[in-house]
């Protein structure tokens, strides 16, 4: 199952993470956020040991999705580091997802 991220928590999960975080900026009234979460919950599942996958309503944390520049959801940001790696923007297909997530695995 992803982890909720919010404001108080962000750095201290995704930020200081010593591995590559997947967090997924979302909305409970966005239709497409519905549409990729079962494949986050997937890619959690699959990946649970290498990265961590995360979720971040973009109405419950407007600081985090403000200082990352969140324009339209969903929105999923790569970390590495504590750096952005990667991102990716609106509902695709799964392997888009993955591809970019082996990238970030070492």
């Amino acid at each position: 199952m992803a982890l909720e991220v919010n404001d108080s928590n962000f750095d201290e999960v995704v930020i200081q993470s010593d591995k590559p975080v997947m967090v997924d900026f979302w909305a409970e009234w966005c239709g497409p956020c519905r549409m990729i979460a079962p494949i986050m919950e997937e890619i959690s599942k699959e990946y649970g040991d290498k990265v961590k996958v995360v979720k971040c309503d973009v109405d419950d944390s407007p600081g985090v999705a403000a200082k990352l520049g969140i324009r339209n959801i969903p929105t999923v940001m790569y970390f590495k580091g504590g750096e952005v790696a990667d991102k990716q923007v609106g509902a695709v297909p799964k392997s888009n997802f993955v591809s970019k997530l082996e990238a970030l695995i070492d």
